[in-house]
């Protein structure tokens, strides 16, 4: 919902940025520090929501080629993967978060500090990688079954 919002938002703006900046001749300052912003909250909202519903890209060649005997051990790889990356990049953006507007965490025109936005995105990052977990655990529970429950027709 804040996803979808931001994205309605951030539409609207740039509708407002492109009429003042060449129709009117003159640009909004600090337009652009609020759409970079918008975006950050935008991909907040995406990220868990993108993973669990099937949203981002993949390619099931190994499951056309070796069936379930080989997506149950790729499946596991890739979950503890995703699971290491997205604990790093939770752990970073925290530590940028942490610093804030001493560290020159801020936007160039407006000021517009980093800090609660890199606490939106170690939130999505640190959901996502607990949804990344879950689903292992249950694929482990699940292992011999035919289907993967987590499989995305």
């Amino acid at each position: 919902v804040i996803g979808g919002a931001a994205v309605v938002f951030l539409v609207g703006l740039t509708v407002v940025s492109v009429i003042w900046r060449y129709i009117l001749n003159d640009p909004i300052f600090g337009i652009t520090d609020i759409s970079r912003m918008s975006l950050a909250v935008i991909v907040m909202g995406a990220l868990a929501y993108g993973g669990r519903q099937g949203g981002f890209v993949h390619v099931d060649f190994l499951a056309a080629v070796g069936g379930r005997r080989v997506t149950r051990f790729t499946d596991i790889a890739v979950r503890l993967i995703g699971i290491v990356i997205l604990a790093l990049a939770t752990y970073a953006l925290r530590e940028e978060a942490r610093c804030g507007f001493e560290c020159g965490e801020f936007t160039d025109n407006l000021e517009i500090v980093h800090t609660p936005f890199y606490w939106m995105l170690t939130i999505a990052m640190a959901t996502y990688a607990l949804m990344l977990v879950c689903e292992l655990a249950i694929g482990l529970m699940e292992f011999d079954a035919e289907r993967d429950p987590f499989e995305h027709e």
